[in-house]
């Protein structure tokens, strides 16, 4: 048999003699605990209005010097109720009854909680000296006042404390109406009830504009981490392809260094033996990059993904790619200056990319433009720009929306180089893209 023992109450901490209680002692706890969070901790706190943004589409429709001062419109539509709640004040304590009504809505601008109990407040003191033949318990102004003051206040915070202010309300209504009488009035009209049937709709309009609010929110940031992990994607893509390039050209002169080491000591009649074994250590420490190289390298490569059979493109290539573009009805025309030289491998082949994906931006952005491609050999590297004209007016073909990440892979290959790149659009409404890749002087030495 097994003996199930039960700890004391006093023995147990707050939280677990909690959770030993029924699920509607829970219930009730945690909506007493809401309730004291919402509307009794820091009630009178300072939480002043702020500035409206005014970025909207309607703002924007706005004359400037208007759309400077548009941002108080909230804070002046406030203070326009003060009169209104003057305005229905009635008894001989009119004055009195009207800054008792007033004054709570004037507080929504600054300490929104407290407010409401000073509503609530201002509803009792109204009740008992305002004239209230026809109406208890709520006169007139505490009516305007109320109501007011519920909707601000529910603008400014959540939907729970709304539905906590409302419950106060109908239980302060019922129990005015049950236990009290109304001083001096013969014959009256109860009326807590169309207060609580407007203020119900009210803040279940407020409500659903929260939620709608909310639910933008989410939509917006959830775009912005699907934009940024796009992006994110398309630059880890990049780099992969750039890897792959990199493997093949590397290992490519890993190679020819390899077999030329090995075939060095054969061309030589009678080697001395210390030019062999040098031979033999520079073949021993290829292989052994070679391999080293492509057991790193071999990783970012997908498993469909096969080595070209061709070598990897160089700016000798250009006029075949512009051959191409030229069928798909670019207009492209390229101009060299300086002295054409032979530049590293991994340059070669960076420039031809990012040449051919900036004629490629040009034909998706720019359908009917013409292009013009200009490549500068200086002294300290190599400069590159591509650059569209405007599209032509009359254009069928329209253009085709892009994410940027062509622009992305092209500044990574720049970065890639330590070299700099621009992009923005011409005075004459084209768009252009500027690239300059620094490349080390060969001295005669090194050669």
């Amino acid at each position: 048999m097994t003996e199930t023992t039960h700890a004391h109450p006093a023995a147990l901490s707050p939280g677990d003699w909690a959770k030993t209680r029924s699920p509607e002692y829970r219930l009730a706890r945690n909506a007493l605990r809401g309730l004291r969070h919402d509307l009794i901790h820091n009630a009178f706190a300072s939480r002043p209005l702020p500035r409206r943004e005014m970025n909207g589409r309607l703002a924007q429709l706005l004359p400037a010097r208007l759309r400077e001062h548009a941002g108080w419109a909230p804070h002046a539509l406030i203070v326009a109720l003060v009169p209104l709640a003057f305005g229905v004040s009635d008894g001989s304590f009119s004055v009195i009854l009207g800054l008792l009504a007033g004054i709570p809505i004037l507080m929504t601008l600054v300490r929104p909680i407290g407010a409401f109990w000073l509503s609530m407040g201002a509803a009792v003191i109204s009740a008992l000296y305002s004239n209230i033949w026809g109406h208890w318990p709520w006169s007139p102004a505490s009516i305007v006042c109320h109501l007011t003051v519920l909707t601000v206040v529910a603008l400014r915070t959540r939907p729970r404390t709304a539905a906590w202010m409302w419950v106060i309300t109908a239980l302060c209504g019922g129990l005015a109406e049950t236990l009290l009488d109304p001083p001096g009035a013969y014959e009256y009209r109860l009326n807590t009830a169309p207060l609580l049937v407007y203020s119900a709709l009210i803040l279940l309009c407020v409500a659903v504009w929260h939620i709608r609010r909310s639910a933008e929110k989410e939509v917006t940031a959830q775009q912005t981490v699907t934009a940024h992990e796009r992006s994110r994607r398309t630059l880890l893509e990049e780099r992969t392809t750039i890897a792959r390039e990199l493997h093949d050209v590397v290992a490519h002169h890993m190679s020819v260094v390899a077999i030329q080491a090995e075939a060095a000591p054969y061309r030589v009649e009678n080697p001395p033996p210390e030019l062999e074994r040098a031979f033999a250590t520079i073949r021993e420490n290829a292989v052994a990059a070679l391999t080293e190289l492509r057991r790193v390298l071999g990783v970012v490569r997908a498993e469909d993904y096969e080595v070209p059979d061709a070598p990897q493109p160089t700016l000798a290539d250009l006029d075949a790619l512009l051959a191409n573009v030229r069928d798909t009805g670019l207009d492209v025309e390229k101009v060299v200056t300086g002295a054409v030289r032979e530049l590293p491998q991994g340059v070669e082949l960076s420039a031809y990319r990012i040449v051919q994906e900036a004629l490629s931006n040009s034909l998706r952005h720019a359908p009917g433009a013409s292009a013009r491609v200009e490549i500068g050999y200086v002294l300290g590297g190599l400069g590159l720009r591509v650059v569209n004209g405007p599209v032509p007016a009359p254009n069928l073909v329209k253009p085709s929306p892009g994410a940027g990440h062509g622009v992305t892979g092209m500044r990574e290959r720049v970065t890639m180089l330590n070299g700099e790149m621009t992009t923005g659009p011409t005075d004459d409404g084209g768009y252009e893209v500027t690239v300059f890749l620094p490349v080390a002087p060969v001295n005669e030495g090194d050669a």
